[in-house]
Order: C-alpha cells, then sequence, then structure tokens
C-alpha cells in the first residue's frame, strides 16, 4: 500500500485564499443594499408578464440559476442568451415583462444592443452590476450595485469573487420577493412535483385510499362486518361513519385483540361498541411528511382523512409513506 502523499501547503493557502475572497464579495454586498434593493423588488412584485433574465458567460450561467430559483418559488421567468436575442429572440419580451440583466462591467456590448428594444417596447430594467456609472446601469430603471473589491482569481482575470456575488444578490431578490408574495411551502410542494423534493413535499391525497378501497363501515354495522372490511381492505383498521358519512370513530385490529381477551361474543356487537371514538385524522392537502410526523408521534399506522365537515376522504397508511421511498 502506497503512502499518502504529502499536503501540499502552497495549494491549501490558494484554496483558502479563494474562499474568503469569494466570502468577503459577498458581506461586502451587505454595505450595498438601499433604497435601490427595495424598489428592484418592488417592480419584481408587480410584474404582470414574466422575469427575463440575460447575461453573457459566466454572467449567463449565473442567469440560468437566477431565473429557475425566480420560477420555482412562484415568479416565472427564464433565460435570454443576449446573443440568440438579437437574432431574433428578443421577439419574447413583452411591456409587461421585467428584465433583469448582468454584467459586471455594465458595458457588455450584446446586452447594450438589448437595450433599445427593451426601451421601445415598453418593459422595465433592473440591471446588476459593479459599475453604476456604466452604460447599463444609466440605461436601467434600477441599478443594483454589486461591486467587489478584487477577483479570487490570482490573475483577477477570470470571474470568481464577481460571479459568485451576482448569483447571491439574485437569490436575496428571489427570498425577498419569495415573502412579499407570501409563498408557502404548500406552493412550493405544487411547483415540485418530481425528484427529492417532491417525495418531500407529496401530499396526502396522492397517497391515501379512497373509493372502493376504503375501508369503512356504518355506526349501526355488527363487528362481523367490520372485521370483514379490516381483512377484504388491508390496512389493519376500518372507518366507522353516521347515515351522513361524519366520521365518528375508528376500529383498528389492536382494537380487535383488546376485546376478544375479555368478550367471546364480539362478533354480534355492534361497531358503536367497541370503535374508539377520537381517531387521529389529517386533512388531505397535508405533506405526507406532516402524516408520518403524527403516526411517530402517537405511535400509529393510519390516519383518517377528512374534509372540514368531518365527512371522510380517505385513509393514510404507514405502508404508503414508506413505498414512495420519503424518509
Amino acid at each position: 500500500m502506497k503512502p499518502d502523499k504529502p499536503v501540499n501547503p502552497v495549494n491549501l493557502t490558494l484554496a483558502r485564499k479563494v474562499l474568503q475572497t469569494e466570502a468577503s464579495a459577498i458581506l461586502g454586498l451587505l454595505d450595498q443594499l438601499d433604497k435601490r434593493f427595495e424598489r428592484s423588488v418592488q417592480i419584481l412584485f408587480e410584474c404582470q408578464g414574466r422575469v427575463i433574465v440575460t447575461g453573457v458567460g459566466k454572467s449567463g450561467i449565473i442567469c440560468r440559476k437566477i431565473a429557475a430559483t425566480l420560477s420555482s418559488t412562484g415568479t416565472p421567468s427564464f433565460f435570454l442568451h443576449p446573443s440568440e436575442a438579437i437574432h431574433g429572440d428578443l421577439g419574447v419580451v413583452q411591456q409587461a415583462d421585467v428584465v433583469l440583466a448582468l454584467s459586471h462591467s455594465g458595458a457588455t456590448g450584446e446586452i447594450l444592443r438589448l437595450l433599445e428594444t427593451i426601451r421601445r417596447v415598453g418593459a422595465q430594467l433592473i440591471a446588476i452590476t459593479g459599475f453604476l456609472e456604466s452604460p447599463l446601469a444609466q440605461a436601467a430603471d434600477v441599478a443594483l450595485p454589486c461591486r467587489i473589491s478584487q477577483e479570487a482569481c490570482p490573475l483577477n482575470l477570470v470571474p470568481t469573487a464577481s460571479t459568485t456575488a451576482a448569483l447571491a444578490l439574485g437569490d436575496a431578490l428571489a427570498m425577498t420577493l419569495l415573502v412579499k408574495k407570501g409563498f408557502r411551502e404548500d406552493d412550493f410542494a405544487n411547483l415540485h412535483p418530481g425528484g427529492e423534493l417532491g417525495k418531500r413535499l407529496l401530499r396526502v391525497e396522492r397517497l391515501m385510499h379512497t373509493g372502493t378501497n376504503l375501508p369503512v363501515v356504518a355506526q349501526t354495522a355488527l363487528m362481523k362486518d367490520a372485521i370483514d372490511e379490516i381483512s377484504n381492505k388491508g390496512l389493519g383498521v376500518t372507518c366507522v361513519t353516521d347515515v351522513d358519512g361524519h366520521l365518528i370513530g375508528i376500529i383498528t385490529d389492536g382494537d380487535l385483540r383488546r376485546h376478544l381477551t375479555t368478550k367471546s361474543n364480539i362478533v354480534n356487537q355492534t361497531v358503536s361498541e367497541v370503535m374508539t371514538k377520537a381517531p387521529l385524522t389529517i386533512a388531505r392537502s397535508a405533506l405526507a411528511a406532516q402524516a408520518l410526523n403524527i403516526m411517530e408521534q402517537h405511535k400509529t399506522t393510519s390516519l383518517v382523512v377528512i374534509d372540514n365537515k368531518r365527512i371522510v376522504e380517505g385513509v393514510v397508511h404507514l405502508h404508503d409513506l414508506w413505498r414512495t421511498e420519503l424518509f
């Protein structure tokens, strides 16, 4: 077995300096935030169209991330490449839109060529730039300062600290806008049906057993009917409802075992004599993670899904949560 090579202290020193420079660039934005930031958030909040994010090169990559973050938090947004824009794609920009342009120098030729059309169409323009005296900043409705003292590149050439700062400022805009819009966890769930986020934010209504798969008996039924229902539906539980479908109780495998040890004629009893009268419930719009939390806290395997009038809508079982590989 070959011994590990010794750590090169020069590499570690340089890596630490890069991280420190980029962290300082982000922290340096704190003193640059002012009423221009608030005005930008207000413009985005009032936008009746889409937010069109544009930039070239490394800034363009940052633009794609900002656009994705805005879209995933309730603000329709997409990336427009300036070079494609000047060859026909500028037609997507409409009067109700807001253009968010990124250029550290504020003098990127491809972006400056878009300004005349943006103004003619009537869309509003927000600029993120390191130079407020630049042509882009002067043409914008609002110019957000994103100054840095130096790049993290040892040559002070490769966009590093400047793009990191722009990304952080874009996140600050998106998160502030999210709160201003009242964007909630449920809204986030609606926009993320797939992937790991989608699994974590899956709703109970997509997992619950309904219709012919829903175990339910009337309060006047005999226990032999309840036992058949529990066996046939395979969830180890049945709901008990009144004539209008309101939940009044529940019978579980555990209830059966407890009563069988004390009563020999349980099959001839009515379900109302055996049922638990205060079953645990949940709304169909609740998240699967919330259902799991309730089950773990109360050491149960099923929850009855009801509406605001206590009408039974379904049953969600612990196994349904496990099968989704949510947790």
